[in-house]
C-alpha cells in the first residue's frame, strides 16, 4: 500500500486468489481488476467479529473486506494518509482515523475513559494488533509522530490525537488551563497524557 491523499492498494501477490485487506466502508473511490467487496461487519479480526463503535460521535465504524487481484484506490475527505508497519505489536487508534489494515491484523475496541465527569460520554479506541500495515488518516496535513520517554510525558489535545504505540500509559488531565486560555473547549476541557516509552501520532487539525 502507498498513498498521500489517495491510498493505492495493489492486490496481486500472495495466495492464488490474491490479496485482501479491510477498509472503512465507502472509502473506495475506484478500482481496476478482479476485485470483490463484502461487508466485514462492525470491526474485524479473528473472524471479523462485531462490536467496534465510535462512541465519541455515536457513529458506528463499518469495515469492508476487499479481496482479489487488481488495484484499489481509497480516499476520505481529501485527508492525508500515512502507512505504519507493525510487527508483532499493537497500536491504539482513534476509530475515525483508521482507513485500512492488511496482513494478519486483528482489531478490538478498548474503553479508555470518560469525556468529562459531567457528560459521562465514553471514549473508545481501536486496538490493532499483530503484523501488517495500518493506514491512518490525518486532517490538515501529514501525520506528526511525537516520541515519548519516561523523563518527558506528553500531553495532547484529544481532538488532535490519532494513535499511539509502545509501552505507554494513557491518562486524563482535567485541569487544563491552556485550552480555556485560547478559547477552546466547552467548559469540560481535558487533555490526554501519555507516560512511558513510545510514539504518539497527532494530526495538525482538530476534529
Amino acid at each position: 500500500m502507498n498513498g498521500h491523499r489517495v491510498l493505492v492498494a495493489n492486490l496481486q501477490h500472495g495466495s492464488p486468489q490474491g490479496d485482501s485487506l479491510r477498509a472503512i466502508s465507502g472509502s473506495m473511490v475506484a478500482y481496476e481488476g478482479d476485485v470483490a467487496f463484502k461487508n466485514a461487519g462492525m470491526g474485524g479480526g479473528g473472524g471479523l467479529r462485531a462490536a467496534l463503535k465510535q462512541k465519541v460521535t455515536g457513529e458506528s465504524l463499518s469495515l469492508m473486506e476487499v479481496s482479489g487481484k487488481g488495484t484499489v484506490y481509497f480516499a476520505v475527505d481529501a485527508q492525508d494518509i500515512t502507512i505504519v508497519e507493525i510487527a508483532n505489536d499493537s497500536m491504539h487508534v482513534e476509530a475515525s482515523q483508521l482507513l485500512a489494515i492488511t496482513g494478519q491484523l486483528k482489531t478490538e475496541v478498548k474503553f479508555s475513559g470518560l469525556r468529562g465527569a459531567s457528560s459521562g460520554q465514553g471514549l473508545f479506541t481501536t486496538v490493532v494488533s499483530g503484523s501488517g500495515s495500518v493506514a491512518l488518516l490525518s486532517a490538515g496535513g501529514p501525520l506528526i509522530a511525537l516520541g515519548v520517554d519516561p523523563q518527558y510525558p506528553l500531553v495532547v489535545d484529544p481532538d488532535s490525537f490519532v494513535a499511539h504505540r509502545g509501552q505507554l500509559n494513557q491518562s486524563f488531565v482535567t485541569d487544563v488551563t491552556w485550552r480555556s486560555a485560547i478559547g477552546g473547549g466547552s467548559g469540560e476541557a481535558f487533555s490526554l497524557r501519555f507516560d512511558g516509552l513510545g510514539v504518539v501520532y497527532i494530526q495538525p487539525e482538530e476534529r
